[in-house]
């Protein structure tokens, strides 16, 4: 029985995990868009191979975690929601661009914001406003005619689908898919030689599945009142703003705990680098650039049902269909963004 809230459990739960992941940013660098930079513009893999290691444990840790009884990832909306294969591509190609384009996906610029930039907070805010208009405000009605949702009527994501057709637990395939992305991460050379990337990946794969366990015993406990759900940070720093300034929006829920423990998070692992500074946009091209970058995430995020980080890792930690192909897609118009902005520097 529970004795606090559930808004309230589950708002902590997020902020155990939030810190979690704010620290792997600082301290373990780890990074979307930084680790897309650095493999293909300066030669150095050790930061996308960590997300093999992030992936890779959030999987095992989150079926291991099913097998227990203490996860249910089909009942997260990744699995709940059909698969719209059209919603992901456009809106992961949406998202990537404008990620490059701000030079930072959602959570990056709440960790950027977490050590002082305070352009970031800009990227943060209109990424959240631009994520609401999609959802439920003026961009809704167009979002649903191009990208109807219909509820699932069978498996969404792979260990589920492929249980239902051999018989096997769903946990001998996520064993199998984890244990390829951690085959993967630590192929590297130069990442095993790095034992603080690979504790903080690992502690950023651990803080997805506990998001989802804690939010699991929630939604059992409050009987449905808590929905299952891990980090993502497109509609939920819409919802985070929302609560901030008027204690609605659902009120006080997982989005609102992770929000502020990334920003802590971040906070302190800048702090412990030496890292903290105060910073602000000078050139106002490069802030039009972050704002028009932001809009775009909103909207492709809330199109694609997640960001980098909510179908890149959480929807990937619960094998859902959508995961590969929307961080694929991100991917894609992460480094068309990229090559756009390096072309547009060079003089004629």
């Amino acid at each position: 029985m529970m004795e606090m809230a559930p808004g309230i459990l589950a708002a902590l739960v997020g902020l155990v995990g939030g810190v979690v992941l704010g620290l792997a940013a600082r301290l373990g660098d780890f990074c979307t868009l930084g680790a897309i930079e650095a493999a293909h513009y300066g030669d150095d893999r050790r930061r996308l191979r960590l997300w093999g290691v992030v992936i890779g444990t959030a999987i095992i840790a989150t079926f291991a975690a099913e097998a227990m009884g203490w996860a249910a990832p089909s009942e997260t909306f990744y699995h709940t929601i059909a698969w719209n294969p059209l919603a992901s591509i456009v809106g992961g190609l949406v998202f990537g661009y404008g990620m490059a384009m701000a030079g930072n996906c959602g959570f990056g610029a709440l960790v950027r914001f977490g050590g002082g930039d305070l352009r970031s907070l800009v990227v943060v805010v209109v990424l959240g406003i631009f994520a609401f208009a999609t959802l439920s405000g003026p961009l809704a009605d167009l979002r649903v005619a191009l990208f109807p949702q219909s509820e699932a009527t069978g498996p969404q994501g792979f260990a589920h689908w492929l249980a239902g057709r051999t018989g096997l637990p769903p946990l001998v395939f996520a064993l199998a898919f984890g244990a390829a992305a951690l085959s993967w991460g630590f192929a590297h050379t130069s990442l095993r030689a790095t034992p603080r990337m690979i504790l903080w990946g690992v502690a950023a794969g651990l803080a997805v599945a506990w998001c989802l366990i804690g939010t699991t015993w929630i939604a059992e406990e409050s009987l449905g009142e808590i929905g299952v759900e891990g980090p993502s940070f497109t509609a939920p720093l819409g919802r985070s703003i929302i609560y901030f300034m008027t204690s609605s929006a659902g009120g006080l829920s997982l989005s609102v705990g992770i929000v502020a423990g990334v920003l802590a998070g971040a906070f302190l692992g800048s702090a412990i680098r030496g890292l903290f500074r105060w910073e602000a946009c000078e050139d106002p091209r490069e802030l039009g650039r972050q704002v028009s970058g932001a809009a775009l995430m909103g909207i492709g995020g809330t199109i694609a049902l997640g960001c980098s980080i909510g179908q890149g890792v959480t929807a990937m930690s619960t094998l859902a269909f959508s995961a590969p192909v929307t961080l694929g897609a991100i991917l894609i118009g992460a480094l068309f963004g990229l090559r756009r902005l390096i072309q547009g520097f060079q003089p004629d």
